[in-house]
């Protein structure tokens, strides 16, 4: 029991000691304050130094001009009245006049009613107008649907300069039927493979369409006519280029390219004359 007594009475006199450690150097810290840093004294100005004298309220002197006016007439007014009037010349300045016209428009003109006037002719065409600013549109991954007839994301394009040609198109040669539209495009898609083609036409379109276009220069209407692969429109100057084809016996004026009796492939034997019973691999 002694013991604990010790202990906690030990333990409370640590305490206080602390404490007052604390406080004692609280204290020596304030007094260090106070005299590195002296008191300082508000001072109060006289009242009396402000006031003015009788020859700078006669003379007008530090007298705040007043403003109201452009012309000052209201600060000559008080000074001649006396400092009594000064003040009656502040509230009764006369405002200044403006211009209304500056600021609105005539009572002639908005008293009027409206009137509704026909809208100006455009500048030029659309169309041609769109064509001049863009140039030729480029078109990537084209897909031949048909001989002459290409798909893109959003639209289908015809080309222009020949008619119209459906895959289901098919031909007679010797006493048989051949699917020409098919054979068409395949052509056309061989030719194609997928490349850019530019057309002269606006971007933006969608649905169906006809443009002319070129694939690296070379015009895509003239390709087909020349291979036979497009009937030109009546009056175009394709027709003898078709001309010139059906001649030649292409496209769809020739036999079915598919049957290999009308075009017979010859083989070059490269062991003829070397005495070689077997044909070698390529190197």
């Amino acid at each position: 029991m002694r013991q604990h007594f010790y202990t906690l009475a030990g333990g409370i006199a640590a305490i206080a000691l602390f404490t007052g450690i604390l406080y004692a150097g609280a204290a020596a810290i304030r007094d260090r304050e106070s005299a590195a840093t002296p008191d300082l004294v508000l001072e109060t100005p006289d009242m009396s130094e402000l006031e003015p004298t009788a020859g700078q309220a006669e003379t007008g002197d530090d007298v705040p001009l007043d403003l109201g006016s452009s012309d000052g007439s209201a600060a000559g007014e008080g000074v001649a009245d006396g400092g009594g009037s000064t003040n009656n010349a502040r509230t009764e300045t006369a405002a200044r006049t403006i211009e209304p016209q500056q600021f609105g428009m005539p009572e002639t003109v908005t008293s009027a009613p409206l009137e509704r006037v026909e809208p100006r002719p455009p500048l030029s065409e659309p169309d041609k107008q769109a064509k001049a600013a863009t140039g030729p549109t480029v078109l990537y991954r084209p897909v031949a649907i048909a001989a002459g007839v290409i798909q893109f994301d959003k639209f289908t394009l015809q080309i222009d300069g020949i008619e119209p040609e459906n895959a289901d198109r098919t031909c007679e040669s010797g006493g048989k039927s051949w699917p020409c539209g098919v054979v068409a495009r395949t052509a056309f898609r061989n030719f194609l493979r997928a490349r850019a083609v530019s057309c002269d036409m606006p971007s933006g379109k969608t649905g169906t369409t006809t443009a002319a276009c070129t694939l690296g220069g070379r015009d895509l209407a003239t390709w087909l006519v020349d291979n036979g692969w497009a009937t030109p429109l009546a009056g175009s100057p394709l027709e003898k280029r078709a001309d010139a084809a059906r001649k030649a016996k292409l496209g769809f004026y020739g036999d079915d390219p598919r049957d290999l009796n009308h075009t017979p492939m010859t083989f070059d034997d490269p062991t003829a004359g070397t005495g070689m019973d077997a044909l070698q691999p390529d190197l």
